[in-house]
C-alpha cells in the first residue's frame, strides 16, 4: 500500500512539474526549459551526494544574471508548490491517518461501557485559535489557484472518466499552472492586520463551512453504531477563535479602530454564509406537518417551516449590506441585525424538534442538523477573536491616571500595594477616570479597545491574553481597565507564561492570583492560562523548554484541582519544533495527566492552518485526529512520571540549557556567526506578516522574533534552535544512570518519547552540507570554525538518537514522512545553492544599491524554501 501510494505520489509531481514546464516554454522558449530540466536534475545528483553536480550549480549560478537567477528561483518554487497540492490532495484523498477508526478500535478493545465514552465525548472541547503573525508566505491569490488545482487531481484521478471529461479537467490544471506562473509570487506590501483577518475568514468559508458538520456526522454516526449514543443538540466540540486583528503586542498596526473594523467584518462574512445556508433550508423545508410549537409561531401558513424562516434570510441579507454599508460611513439601523447566535438557534432548534415530532427525523437530522452545529461552532460572529496584549501597557495607563490624580506612580509601587489599589477600585461604585483627563495617545490606545471590548457582543470574543504576565496586579490590571470600558461581564482573562523563568514561577502567580477572594468570585469557576512554546524554547532551548511546560502544567492542573476551578491551558505552539510543533496526537498524549479536563485550546498559525485545513477533507482529518487524541488522553491517560524519572529529565533539561545557552548567549561568536551565515538580515525585507521582526527595532538577538528566529536556521537547513544541545545532555545523564530506569522511560512515558520523536522530525530536515555550503561562500574565515563545531553537533546528536532509540535510520518508523521529504528535497537542493549565490551578491552591493531583481529573487527563494520546508516559523 505505502509503495503504491509513494508512486503514486511521485507519478503526479512529475507530471505536475511537466506541465509547469510547458508553461515555461511557451513564455521562455525551449533554450530556458532545458536549462531547467539540466538544474533539477543536478539537484537531485546533489541531494544524492553528487560533490560534481553541486560544483555544477554552484558554477551555474554564478555565471547567470539577477533576472536569470529570478526566473529559476521562480521555477523552483513553483515545483515545490506543485508538490505540496500534489501530496495535500493525496493525503485528503488516501485518508492516511484513519485516527476515528484507530480511536473506536482502541475503545473496543478496551471494553469501556457507553457511560464512560458518554463522559470523555461531553469532555470534547477543541478550540483552535487561528493566527496569522508568523509567516504565511504564500499569497491569498494563488491560495485559491492551488485550491482549484487540488480539487482537478481529485478529479482527474477517478478511473471511471471518459477521455474527453479527462482532457477538459488536464487542460484545467494546465490552465491554473500557467495562471499561477504568471502572478507575482511575492506581495509587493506587507500584509494588514484587515488582509491576515479576511485570509482566516477565507478558510473557513472555503473548508471549515463544510468540514466540521461533515466531521461531526461522522463522529457522532461511529457513537451511534458502536455505543448507541448521540452527541447532543446542544454541544460544542468544535470551535474556532482568532488573533487576526486582535493580536497587539508588539504589533502597532492593530488599534482598537482595526479591531472594530475585524469584528464588523467577520460578522458580515457569517451573515453572507448563514444566508446562504438558511436560503437552501427554507427551499427544502416545503412540508406541512409540524408541531403546536411551531404552528402556534406562524399561524395558519400552508408551510411553516418556510414562514419562519423565510424573515431570517431576509435579516441575513439585511446585516450582510448593513455591515457593508456602515464600513462605508453610511448611516444605518443596526437593530434590523442579526446580534446573538440565539436569534438563528431558536427556530432552528423548533424547526428540529418539530420535524422530530412528526415523524420526519431523517430530515431534520440533515441540512437542518449541519446548520445547528454551524451556528454552535462559528456563531453570527464567525470567530471569537482574542484580545493580546502586553503587561506594560496595561500598567501605563494606571501609572498615568494615578500620577495625575495625584495618588503617586502605579509603576513604582511594590506589589501589595498594586493589589490594594486595584481591590479597591474594582469594589468603587465612581468610575476611576475623570471626564476631563487627557490621556496619552498610548494609553488612550488601550482604553479604547477595551472600549470596543464594551460595545460589541460578548459572543465576538475569546479571551483577554496578558503578553508577560508575571504578578497577580498584571490580571487585576485588565479587569479595572474592562470595568471602567463598561464590559460587564466577566471576560477571561490569561496570564501568558512565556520564559522559562515565567513557566517556573508560574504556579506561584496563579496561586497568589486565585487566594484574592474578589479574584475567584470574578473568574466563577473558570480559569484560562497560556503557555508559550516559541519563546521558552529561544530562551532556554527545547528540551529545558519542553520540561519547564509539563511541570508548568502538571502544578496548575494540581492547584486547579485545590482550588474547585476549571483551568484551560491555552498552548501557543508553533508549527515548527523549535516552537512546539509536533504531530497532534503526539502533542496531546504526551501533556501532563488531567491537563485536558478543561478542554484542549491552540494557536494555529499561518502556514499550517493551510496544511492542516486548507481543504474540506485535510480539515475533516486534523479534527479527527485532535478529537481522537483528546478522547484517548481522557479515557487513558498518560501516566504521572516516577519520582526516578523527574529526576532524570530534570538533570537532563538543566544540563541541555546550559549547553544551549553556553553556545547562544556567552560564546561570542555566536551572534556574529548568526547574522552571516544565516538570510536573517535579509528576512526583514519580505513582507511577511504584518508584524515587525523585531519587538524593538534597535534590539539585537534577544529582542528578535521567535519566529525569525527559527525561520532563518531553517533556511540553511541547521534547523540549530530545535536540537541543540539536547542529545549531548540526555547523553551526558545517561552515562551516569541507571540503564533500566532510562530505558523504561522510553518504553512508558510519552512525554519522554515525544522529545525523541520531535528530534527524528528535525534530524531529517537538517542538512549539514547545505549548511557547510552557506558557510563556504558567506562565512569569513574567522568564523568559519563555529559553524564547523555546530555540525559536528548536529552529527553526534543524529547517531546518538539512532543508537538510543534503536533505529537503523531516521524517521525509519514514519516511511511515508520521510518519503514526502524526500521528493521535495531535489527541488530544495537547487534554491538552497541560488540563495547562496544571492546573499553574497546582496551583500557585496550593501545598502547604496537597489536592485529590484536581486531583492525579488532573494526573496523568492526565502519563500521557495519556506514552501519546501513545509514550514517557516
Amino acid at each position: 500500500m505505502q509503495s503504491h501510494y509513494d508512486a503514486e505520489l511521485k507519478d503526479t509531481v512529475r507530471y505536475l512539474g511537466k506541465v509547469l514546464g510547458e508553461t515555461i516554454k511557451a513564455q521562455l522558449g525551449d533554450e530556458w526549459l532545458e536549462r531547467i530540466e539540466q538544474i533539477r536534475k543536478d539537484g537531485r545528483a546533489s541531494y544524492q551526494g553528487d560533490t560534481d553536480c553541486s560544483e555544477n550549480l554552484k558554477q551555474t549560478f554564478t555565471s547567470l544574471s539577477d533576472s536569470d537567477l529570478l526566473t529559476v528561483g521562480r521555477a523552483f518554487a513553483q515545483f515545490l508548490n506543485l508538490g505540496n497540492i500534489a501530496e495535500q490532495e493525496y493525503n485528503s484523498a488516501m485518508n492516511v491517518d484513519a485516527s476515528i477508526d484507530t480511536l473506536f478500535n482502541h475503545l473496543d478493545k478496551a471494553e469501556l461501557t457507553a457511560d464512560n465514552v458518554a463522559k470523555a465525548v461531553s469532555k470534547l472541547n477543541i478550540d483552535l485559535v487561528l493566527t496569522a503573525h508568523p509567516t504565511e508566505v504564500t499569497r491569498r491569490t494563488l491560495i485559491h489557484k492551488h485550491k482549484e488545482l487540488a480539487d482537478c487531481l481529485q478529479s482527474v484521478h477517478q478511473e471511471t472518466l471518459s477521455d474527453a471529461e479527462r482532457s477538459r479537467i488536464e487542460t484545467r490544471i494546465a490552465d491554473l499552472i500557467s495562471q499561477a506562473w504568471h502572478t507575482e509570487e511575492i506581495r509587493s506590501e506587507r500584509p494588514t492586520p484587515v488582509d491576515e483577518a479576511r485570509w482566516g475568514f477565507s478558510v473557513i468559508e472555503n473548508s471549515l463551512w463544510e468540514a466540521v458538520p461533515e466531521f461531526l456526522r461522522e463522529l457522532d454516526e461511529r457513537l451511534q453504531k458502536d455505543y448507541n449514543i448521540s452527541l447532543p443538540l446542544d454541544a460544542e466540540p468544535v470551535q474556532f477563535s482568532s488573533w487576526m486583528g486582535g493580536d497587539r503586542d508588539g504589533n502597532p498596526f492593530v488599534t482598537a479602530k482595526l479591531t472594530e473594523q475585524v469584528l464588523y467584518l467577520a460578522r458580515k462574512r457569517a451573515a453572507k454564509l448563514f444566508a446562504a445556508d438558511f436560503d437552501r433550508l427554507q427551499v427544502e423545508l416545503s412540508m406541512f406537518d409540524c408541531s403546536e410549537a411551531l404552528r402556534e409561531r406562524v399561524g395558519e401558513a400552508n408551510e411553516p417551516y418556510r414562514a419562519l424562516l423565510r424573515p431570517l434570510v431576509r435579516r441575513l441579507h439585511i446585516t450582510r449590506d448593513g455591515i457593508a454599508d456602515y464600513l462605508v460611513g453610511k448611516n444605518v439601523d443596526q437593530s434590523r441585525w442579526i446580534a446573538e447566535n440565539d436569534e438563528l438557534l431558536e427556530p432552528l432548534l423548533m424547526c428540529y424538534e418539530s420535524l422530530c415530532e412528526c415523524g420526519m427525523k431523517v430530515t431534520a437530522d440533515g441540512l437542518l442538523l449541519d446548520t445547528i452545529r454551524r451556528v454552535r461552532c462559528f456563531g453570527v460572529h464567525l470567530l471569537r477573536l482574542d484580545i493580546r496584549q502586553d503587561s506594560e501597557r496595561h500598567a501605563d495607563v494606571l501609572g498615568e491616571i494615578t500620577r495625575y490624580l495625584g495618588l503617586g506612580d502605579y509603576a513604582q509601587w511594590n506589589e501589595a500595594d498594586k493589589q490594594a489599589f486595584l481591590l479597591r477600585e474594582l469594589s468603587s461604585k465612581r468610575p476611576l477616570f475623570p471626564a476631563q483627563w487627557g490621556a496619552s495617545d498610548d494609553v488612550k490606545e488601550v482604553l479604547d479597545t477595551c472600549r470596543v471590548i464594551a460595545k460589541h457582543n460578548r459572543e465576538g470574543f475569546g479571551i483577554y491574553i496578558i503578553s508577560m504576565a508575571s504578578q497577580p496586579s498584571d490580571v487585576m490590571a485588565v479587569q479595572l481597565l474592562l470595568q471602567e470600558a463598561g464590559v460587564d461581564w466577566p471576560m477571561p482573562v490569561a496570564p501568558l507564561f512565556e520564559t522559562l523563568d515565567d513557566l517556573n514561577n508560574s504556579p506561584d502567580v496563579m496561586r497568589n492570583l486565585l487566594s484574592v477572594d474578589w479574584y475567584r468570585g470574578y473568574v466563577k469557576g473558570r480559569q484560562f492560562v497560556m503557555i508559550g512554546y516559541s519563546d521558552s524554547a529561544k530562551d532556554a532551548g527545547a528540551l529545558a523548554a519542553g520540561w519547564a511546560q509539563y511541570e508548568s502544567q502538571e502544578a496548575l492542573v494540581k492547584l486547579a484541582e485545590e482550588f474547585g476551578i476549571t483551568l484551560t491551558l491555552f498552548h501557543g505552539r508553533g508549527g515548527t519544533i523549535g516552537r512546539g510543533g509536533l504531530p497532534a496526537h503526539a502533542a496531546i498524549y504526551s501533556q501532563p495527566p488531567g491537563s485536558l479536563e478543561g478542554g484542549f485550546r491552540v494557536t494555529e498559525q499561518g502556514e499550517t492552518i493551510r496544511y492542516k485545513f486548507g481543504m474540506p477533507k485535510l480539515a475533516k482529518r486534523s479534527l479527527g485526529i485532535y478529537a481522537s487524541a483528546i478522547i484517548e488522553a481522557v479515557l487513558f491517560p498518560p501516566p504521572e512520571p516516577k519520582p526516578e524519572w523527574r529526576e532524570l529529565i530534570g538533570n537532563m533539561a538543566a544540563k541541555g540549557r546550559d549547553n544551549y545557552r553556553q553556545t547562544v548567549r556567552h560564546d561570542e561568536d555566536f551572534v556574529p556567526y548568526f547574522r552571516v551565515a544565516t538570510p536573517e538580515q535579509e528576512l526583514g525585507k519580505l513582507p511577511l506578516g504584518s508584524r515587525p521582526s523585531k519587538r524593538k527595532p534597535q534590539g539585537g538577538i534577544e529582542s528578535l522574533r521567535a519566529i525569525p528566529w527559527i525561520f532563518a536556521w531553517a533556511q540553511t537547513r541547521l534547523v540549530l534552535p530545535s536540537w541543540l544541545g539536547v542529545m549531548r545532555a540526555i547523553d551526558e545523564v545517561k552515562a551516569q544512570s541507571d540503564e533500566k530506569v532510562v530505558a523504561e522511560m522510553f518504553a512508558d512515558w510519552p512525554f519522554y518519547r515525544s522529545r525523541l520523536s520531535m528530534l527524528d522530525m528535525v534530524f531529517h530536515k537538517a542538512d549539514p552540507r547545505i549548511s557547510e555550503a552557506y558557510d563556504e561562500r558567506l562565512v569569513p574565515a574567522e568564523l568559519k570554525h563555529f559553524g564547523k563545531a555546530l555540525r559536528e553537533e548536529l552529527d553526534e546528536s543524529i547517531q546518538s538518537l539512532l543508537k538510543l532509540t534503536g533505529q537503523p535510520d531516521i524517521m525509519h518508523k514514519d516511511p511515508q514522512g520521510k518519503e514526502s521529504m524526500n521528493i521535495r528535497a531535489s527541488y530544495l537542493q537547487p534554491l538552497h545553492y541560488l540563495q547562496i549565490e544571492l546573499l553574497d551578491r546582496v551583500r557585496k552591493a550593501g545598502d547604496e544599491v537597489h536592485n529590484t531583481e536581486l531583492e525579488r529573487a532573494m526573496m523568492v527563494t526565502i519563500a521557495g524554501i519556506a514552501i519546501g520546508m513545509r514550514n517557516t516559523g
